[in-house]
C-alpha cells in the first residue's frame, strides 16, 4: 500500500469536492468517502500472510485514517476564515517611483544672486562691470532657485491598488513601501499594509 498515493487521492479529492459544497457538506462527503477507504484497506490487511503483516498494516491504515480525518477537520475549521470577506482588501496593480520637485526659498535666491554678482563685477571695467554684475546677480538668483528645487527633490512612490470590489485607489509614499504589482494589501485606517 503505497502512503503517498493515497495521501494525493485524499487531497485531490478535498480539492475536487471543494468546489460546489459548502464546507460542511465537504467535511461530510469527506468523512464517509475515508471511512469506505479505511474499511477497503482493513479488507486488503486481512489478506496478508501472517498476523504480525496484518497488524501492521492495520495499524498503518487506521493511522493513514485518522491523519486524513484530522486534515479534514482542520480545512473545515479554516473554511470560514477564508470565505470571510474583506471589503478593504485588495490587490497592487502598480507601484510608480516618480521625483517630486522641490521648493526653492528665499535663501536659494539670495544667495545665488550674491554669488553671481561676485562673479558679474569680475567681469570688465566700467559700465560692463555694471552690466555684468546685474546680469551676473540675476542668472545666480535663478540659478541659486533652480540648485535648490533640486536639492530639495525627493522621490515618491504611488501605490495603485485595485480593491477586491472593483474600487481603485492610489497611496503615496515618500519612501519605499517594499510592495510588488500582484501583492495582496488591506487599507487599515488609512495605512496600505500587507494581508
Amino acid at each position: 500500500m503505497n502512503r503517498s498515493i493515497l495521501a494525493a487521492l485524499v487531497l485531490a479529492t478535498l480539492a475536487s469536492s471543494a468546489q460546489a459544497q459548502t464546507p460542511k457538506e465537504q467535511f461530510n462527503a469527506e468523512s464517509k468517502r475515508l471511512a469506505t477507504r479505511y474499511a477497503d484497506d482493513k479488507k486488503l490487511c486481512s489478506e496478508e500472510s501472517n498476523s504480525a503483516a496484518r497488524m501492521q498494516c492495520t495499524r498503518d491504515a487506521k493511522s493513514e485514517y485518522d491523519k486524513s480525518l484530522a486534515l479534514a477537520k482542520a480545512q473545515l475549521k479554516a473554511s470560514p476564515a477564508k470565505q470571510a470577506s474583506c471589503m478593504e482588501c485588495g490587490k497592487v496593480t502598480s507601484v510608480v517611483v516618480s521625483e517630486k520637485a522641490g521648493e526653492g526659498s528665499a535663501l536659494g535666491v539670495i544667495a545665488g544672486g550674491v554669488a553671481g554678482a561676485l562673479l558679474g563685477n569680475q567681469v570688465g571695467s566700467g559700465h560692463g562691470r555694471q552690466l555684468a554684475t546685474v546680469a551676473g546677480a540675476a542668472g545666480g538668483a535663478y540659478a541659486g532657485k533652480k540648485i535648490e528645487e533640486n536639492a530639495k527633490s525627493t522621490k515618491q512612490w504611488t501605490v495603485h491598488v485595485q480593491y477586491d470590489d472593483g474600487k481603485q485607489v492610489s497611496f503615496n509614499f515618500d519612501h519605499d513601501p517594499r510592495m510588488l504589482s500582484g501583492d495582496r494589501v488591506r487599507n487599515d485606517n488609512g495605512n496600505l499594509v500587507r494581508n
